[in-house]
C-alpha cells in the first residue's frame, strides 16, 4: 500500500505532539521501500515522516533507529561534523510497524560535479567519512546491525562474484581481474570501521562549504572503510579526489591501510556485479541490460589500463 503524503501528514502528527501540519510535500527523490513526505508544521519547522511499505523495510527501519539513536550524541557533541536523522516520535501503523518522524536537517544533495579541490567542501567531505570510521564499533554493535572482521568480508565479496559469474554475464577478463584481487590476502589487510554502506550524493547533504547531514543509515555495519569512499573515486573528479583523501587521511588517528585506495576502486567495480545480480534475483530486464553494458565498458576500460601498465613496465 502506498500511502498518500495527506496520510503521511496525519501520522506525523500522532507520531509528534504538538505538530500542527500545515503544509506537506513529497520529497524530491522517493527513493524506496518507504513511503516519504515532508511535513511543514504551523511554526514552518519542516520534518520527514518514513513509513516502511513492507516487512523488511519496517525491520530495517527498526534497526536503523537505534543506530540513530546512538549517534545522535556523537552529532550532538561534536564528534561527528554533521547531523543525523534522529526520530523525534514515531507513529504505530495499522498493519504493524511503525513510522518514524525526525527533524529535516537543512542543505541540498551534494553536487559532485561541481566538487573543487582544495579545502572547501571537499575537505569537509573528507573528514566527514574519516570521522564516522572513527566512531566505536560498539554502537553498530549494540544496533544489531552487521559486523565483520577483514576476512569474513572478503569471503563475502568473492561470494558475490561467484554468483556473477554464475550468470554468464560477466566478461572473463573481468572476473579474472577480480579473482585476482580476491586472492592477494595482503591487500583484505584492514582494520574494519563503521561504515554506512550505501553512500550517495543524495545522502549527502551540504551547507555551503560543509557536509551538513548524513541520510539513511539502514545498511549500516562494521566493514571495509574503502566501501565509503568507492563511489567518490567512481563519480566525483579526480582533483576533488585527492583533496578528500589527503583530508581523510589526515584526520584518521590509526590509518595504516596502504591499500584503502585500491579496495575502493574495487568496491567500485564489484557494485556493478551488485547492480546485476538484483536485476537477476528481481527478473528486471532493463537493469540487467544495463549492468551488462556498463560490465562491457568497465572491461574494455580496464584492460586499456592493464595494457598501458605493461608498457611502463617493460619500458
Amino acid at each position: 500500500m502506498v500511502r498518500s503524503p495527506l496520510a503521511l501528514a496525519a501520522l506525523a502528527t500522532v507520531a509528534v505532539p504538538g505538530l500542527d501540519a500545515f503544509d506537506v510535500r513529497r520529497p524530491a527523490r522517493p527513493g524506496t521501500d518507504y513511503d516519504t513526505a515532508v511535513v511543514i508544521d504551523s511554526t514552518r519547522q519542516r520534518w520527514v515522516v518514513r513509513a516502511p511499505q513492507h516487512a523488511a523495510a519496517g525491520a530495517a527501519l527498526e534497526a536503523e533507529v537505534v543506530l540513530l539513536g546512538l549517534l545522535g550524541p556523537e552529532a550532538a557533541t561534536g564528534r561527528l561534523p554533521f547531523a543525523v536523522p534522529v526520530p523525534a516520535g514515531f507513529a504505530h501503523l495499522p498493519e504493524g510497524g511503525r513510522a518514524s518522524v525526525h527533524a529535516e536537517i537543512p542543505g541540498q544533495s551534494l553536487d559532485l560535479e561541481h566538487l573543487q579541490p582544495g579545502p572547501g567542501l571537499a575537505a569537509s567531505l573528507g573528514r566527514a567519512l574519516a570521522a564516522l570510521h572513527e566512531l566505536p564499533t560498539n554502537l553498530v554493535e549494540t544496533a544489531g546491525l552487521p559486523v565483520y572482521d577483514a576476512g569474513a568480508y572478503r569471503q563475502r565479496r568473492q561470494a558475490e562474484v561467484d554468483e556473477a559469474a554464475r550468470t554468464g554475464k560477466v566478461p572473463p577478463a573481468l572476473l579474472r581481474r577480480w579473482e585476482a584481487r580476491l586472492e592477494d590476502v595482503a591487500l583484505w589487510r584492514f582494520r574494519p570501521t563503521v561504515v554506512h554502506g550505501d553512500l550517495s550524493a543524495d545522502r549527502v547533504l551540504v551547507v555551503g562549504d560543509a557536509v551538513s547531514g548524513i541520510l539513511h543509515w539502514g545498511d549500516a555495519c562494521v566493514a571495509d572503510p574503502a566501501d565509503d569512499l568507492a563511489w567518490l573515486l567512481v563519480a566525483a573528479p579526480s582533483d576533488a579526489v585527492d583533496s578528500i583523501l589527503e583530508a581523510y587521511q589526515l584526520r584518521r588517528t590509526e590509518l595504516i591501510d596502504p591499500h584503502l585506495v585500491d579496495r575502493a576502486n574495487l568496491a567500485g567495480e564489484l557494485a556493478l556485479a551488485r547492480w546485476l545480480l538484483y536485476g537477476v534475483r528481481t527478473g528486471d530486464v532493463e537493469i540487467i541490460d544495463d549492468a551488462v553494458a556498463m560490465l562491457v565498458e568497465l572491461d574494455d576500460h580496464t584492460r586499456a589500463l592493464d595494457e598501458i601498465e605493461a608498457e611502463h613496465q617493460m619500458a
